[in-house]
């Protein structure tokens, strides 16, 4: 919208570029058919099939790269190349500060007018915890951080590519958060803790919520049937978010009274694929796996793998922005210092343009008519 409401993108002249680890090029690639832009979709080539031929289907060309959700750079090195004809407009989800303002303004608030909604007597909104991906989500913390003063950020990653605990490096199947650096749009200075999911959890608990045998076990331990008929909407990504909030709430010693939030980031209907993968892997579903999953990959998490983030330890994963967006990226070392030092309000300044863009965006809607026709 910002580049939209300003001129710089032209629907008649521009194609317009989505790089990402899967979700975020999905929704360029449907905004871009809503605008009758061609959308063109970057994403790597170890992604679940059910996200290429959703992408086909409404008409994005599709440029698949090498390696899975962690091969961020190969992307990068993809769009660069791309950049080069001037038909293309990039709108990288991990530098594009219109991603963190729109997370702020709007996850922020919705998740903010949940709680009130659903709060009760001595409840306080205590944590709130996502996976990286592009780090946008992690704006909306920042909105509850300023609502809530006392609540606690945590941000996600997968333990197989451990970047931000232990500027490891590694492949991994929660697909769509990618890795192995830090985006240039997290506010890593206002991030509290780091927790590490296990992959294998994320895995184990798709086949739990979506099997038959699954749901019969969950039916018989108690949950009910309004739950069972909601749990696909938790796809890889969402289970690993609520993974996170579990080892939040079990590290801050946290009671039913305190709420803790996330989102569910993509459903299962993306990876009907790869539950097909783990029946072929591990044979037919039945009881006795539902409960061992349950057990191990739920009920059973532990404190490992996760870290309260001192000052140093958040300057330590700011620095490395350095590596990806000032040696390869074009950034200079004086943007990267005014990200951490906040300069001239630098984040406040960008959570505020949410104003000055929605008069440009009422204005624009008011030029061409649209909304006048519908």
């Amino acid at each position: 919208a910002p580049r939209l409401v300003t001129g710089q993108f032209d629907v008649n002249r521009h194609k317009a570029v989505w790089p990402s680890t899967g979700n975020y090029c999905r929704g360029g690639a449907f905004n871009s058919r809503l605008l009758g832009a061609q959308g063109v979709a970057i994403l790597p080539a170890e992604m679940s099939q059910e996200r290429f031929d959703w992408l086909h289907e409404i008409g994005a060309e599709v440029i698949a790269t090498p390696g899975c959700e962690s091969n961020v750079k190969e992307i990068f090195d993809k769009t660069n190349e791309l950049k080069q004809d001037p038909q293309y407009m990039i709108f990288n989800q991990f530098e594009e500060m219109g991603n963190p303002l729109w997370h702020y303004n709007v996850t922020g608030n919705a998740l903010a007018d949940v709680y009130e909604a659903i709060k009760r007597g001595g409840d306080r909104f205590a944590g709130a915890a996502f996976t990286s991906g592009s780090a946008g989500t992690m704006s909306a913390g920042d909105l509850l951080k300023e609502k809530y003063p006392h609540l606690k950020l945590a941000v996600g990653e997968a333990l197989q590519c451990p970047t931000i605990l232990e500027n490891g490096f590694g492949g991994h199947r929660i697909e769509g958060i990618g890795d192995k650096h830090i985006p240039w749009i997290h506010n890593v200075k206002n991030t509290d803790m780091v927790i590490d999911i296990d992959d294998e959890d994320s895995q184990r608990l798709l086949r739990l919520f979506n099997d038959p045998a699954g749901h019969d076990y969950l039916r018989e331990a108690g949950v009910p049937e309004k739950t069972l008929s909601q749990l696909s909407l938790l796809g890889i990504s969402g289970i690993a978010n609520v993974l996170c909030c579990i080892k939040m709430a079990k590290y801050y010693e946290f009671t039913e009274r305190d709420v803790v939030g996330t989102v569910l980031t993509d459903s299962a209907v993306m990876y009907g694929s790869r539950i097909q993968e783990l029946n072929d892997q591990y044979g037919a579903y039945n009881a006795h796996e539902a409960a061992m999953d349950h057990a191990l990959h739920m009920l059973g998490l532990k404190l490992d793998n996760m870290q309260e983030l001192t000052y140093a330890d958040r300057k330590r994963v700011h620095n490395l922005k350095y590596y990806t967006w000032v040696e390869q990226q074009g950034k200079t070392v004086e943007e990267l210092n005014a990200l951490w030092y906040d300069t001239e309000g630098t984040w406040d300044t960008v959570h505020a343009q949410a104003k000055d863009l929605d008069e440009l965006i009422n204005a624009f809607n008011e030029a061409t008519g649209l909304l006048k026709d519908l």
